[in-house]
């Protein structure tokens, strides 16, 4: 068994696909961020939970695509997109409450709603609300190519399209806490730095 881990004749033959090329520039649109705005982790992880409600939002989209011209399947599609939205809305909500709750100690949750911390996560970054709108782009040419102009929508089901963003969304909520986590021990490592020269002082 003769397998290359990385093998350039298959890199060369899917970078032909001009929509890789535009999947690959959604990819790195963090450390292009990262490079031009010296974004920290607060803004990647509130980038990373923005990019989930855009793919929540297509996510429906793509429930309701799956019974299209399919009478039988669209009374499992309906139901199955109020099931996605109440529960994967009360995931992404959480979500971002235990990231803004990290983001800014010592205020909670947003105090507003899901609109407030919408609001939070697009002034957390310089640039933000442009890489949120090239990943919205990015998942319309997607849909609009893939989904419909290639028929996708005929070969898929609801519970298929229900169920697939959530792995995805585990990865990058472990992802954020741990980015999270790391950014609240620097700053309590600073707070005690400074408290420990006040202390001197005295």
């Amino acid at each position: 068994m003769n397998r290359r881990f990385f093998d350039p004749s298959l890199m060369v033959r899917t970078y032909r696909d001009p929509w890789a090329w535009l999947s690959l520039g959604t990819d790195l649109v963090p450390i292009i961020a990262i490079i031009l705005f010296h974004w920290g982790s607060t803004p990647l992880v509130a980038l990373y939970w923005l990019e989930n409600l855009v793919i929540g939002g297509y996510t429906i989209l793509r429930l309701a695509g799956s019974a299209l011209g399919r009478i039988g399947k669209l009374m499992v599609a309906l139901f199955m997109i109020s099931f996605f939205a109440v529960h994967y809305g009360m995931f992404c909500y959480g979500h971002g409450v235990f990231l803004h709750s990290f983001a800014v100690p010592g205020q909670g949750s947003a105090g507003e709603g899901a609109m407030a911390l919408v609001d939070w996560a697009l002034a957390s970054g310089e640039g933000m609300i442009w890489f949120v709108a090239a990943i919205i782009l990015s998942n319309a040419i997607f849909f609009a190519v893939d989904f419909i102009g290639k028929g996708e929508f005929r070969r898929t089901n609801p519970p298929a399209e229900m169920f697939a963003p959530f792995g995805r969304i585990v990865i990058r909520v472990v992802f954020g806490i741990m980015l999270s986590m790391m950014r609240r021990r620097r700053l309590d490592g600073q707070l005690g730095k400074v408290g420990d020269k006040f202390a001197s002082a005295l």
